[in-house]
């Protein structure tokens, strides 16, 4: 194998909840471990955005796939190039790209797996556009060996919390974005991670019906509401909470339909839905860590990160439905941006696939073995 370096990396990313794209410059070392020197929220252009809504909700057709794939491209161009302007060409860049549909079931069509995923944001366009080294597609590969294609920030928070800076203690590193997903981490077993359900997506949605806003700042208006305990005992009789990890889940799940069909059955006052919603992931949660974690590991602590841990009112929720003995930290407390650690983790998937190196867990997501993800298009010669 060739002698790793450390490299700088330009990572991108969009998440679930469509908010931005975030891009952060990463110094990668040969240790694995990660360091953020410079990340940004870019913003997609109104009408770009309003359009990839339309694809989430299917209100699209195949020429609006296609050059959306074109239109997402140029726009992570657009927010790595920011970066490249005041820090220079990083080594390469590594893209996540944005799911427009996710399909981790096994059904089959002439005895042919059904099971795939889509990410649009055409590495060629990145790579033609910031003249860099492009890395992207790191799904398929994994869907190509029988697993789901994530959760993949799982081997990062191995890397982080198990390797390098090892803590020597069982842990639960919980992302909660759009969908929250969690790894377990612990110095006994080994690691394991699934998507335990709904992160912000359903709160951001009925803000945005009831109250005009994007998301909830600061949970100031879940903080100004109450709980409807029979609604929310009916949200967490959904099937998926039940089912067993491997797991993964998204907006194809979660969709529009499905939340407006909940909201058939929900309270009148919109700040009590926002605060039963909010309830709904932090007690979907918890009841994931008694129903798939508790059994295995008892952790002592959770590490939460994502636009979860900006949420004071979500936290104080977790806390109370979480056992006492467990400590509730964010991700800052070690050292690790809660806004951009998914961007430093596909830093780190890039520089791993820059390398050779295996870089998916299959006790995370069920594929057969250990693999090499991602794509590499090659930049301005």
């Amino acid at each position: 194998m060739e002698e790793l370096e450390t490299k700088k990396v330009i990572a991108l990313m969009s998440g679930t909840s469509c908010d931005s794209i975030d891009a952060g410059l990463c110094e990668v070392m040969p240790d694995l471990s990660c360091k953020l020197i410079k990340g940004i929220n870019f913003k997609y252009p109104e009408h770009v955005r309003e359009k990839l809504f339309e694809i989430f909700g299917g209100k699209c057709d195949l020429k609006d796939i296609c050059q959306m794939n074109f239109v997402v491209g140029k726009c992570f161009a657009d927010a790595a190039n920011e970066l490249i302007r005041e820090h220079g060409k990083p080594d390469f860049i590594s893209s996540h790209g944005q799911t427009i549909f996710h399909y981790p079931f096994d059904d089959k069509l002439d005895g042919i797996s059904l099971k795939s995923t889509l990410q649009i944001g055409e590495s060629s366009v990145i790579a033609q556009e910031t003249g860099c080294m492009t890395i992207s597609n790191f799904r398929e590969t994994d869907i190509a060996q029988g697993g789901q294609g994530a959760p993949l920030v799982c081997f990062a928070d191995e890397k982080w919390f198990k390797g390098v800076n090892a803590i020597g203690k069982n842990v639960t590193v919980q992302n909660i974005g759009g969908i929250s997903n969690v790894t377990v981490v612990s110095p006994d077993c080994s690691t394991f991670g699934f998507d335990t359900g709904v992160g912000n997506i359903m709160i951001d949605y009925c803000c945005n019906k009831f109250f005009g806003m994007p998301y909830d700042k600061d949970g100031k208006i879940a903080a100004d509401g109450r709980i409807c305990e029979s609604w929310l005992n009916c949200l967490l009789e959904d099937e998926y909470y039940y089912k067993n990890p491997p797991k993964t889940t998204g907006r194809e799940y979660f969709s529009i339909k499905y939340i407006e069909n909940s909201l058939k059955f929900a309270p009148d006052n919109p700040k009590d839905v926002i605060t039963t919603l909010t309830a709904l992931t932090a007690k979907s949660i918890a009841q994931a860590y008694e129903r798939f974690i508790y059994p295995n590991v008892i952790p002592k602590e959770v590490i939460v990160g994502g636009g979860g841990a900006y949420n004071p009112t979500l936290m104080k929720l977790l806390r109370s439905y979480l056992p006492k003995h467990i400590e509730l930290k964010t991700h800052e407390d070690y050292g690790i941006s809660n806004n951009f650690k998914e961007v430093m983790a596909f830093a780190l998937l890039g520089y791993c696939t820059f390398y050779g190196i295996p870089n998916n867990l299959p006790a995370c997501t069920g594929a057969k073995k250990r693999v090499v993800l991602g794509k590499i298009v090659n930049g301005e010669q």
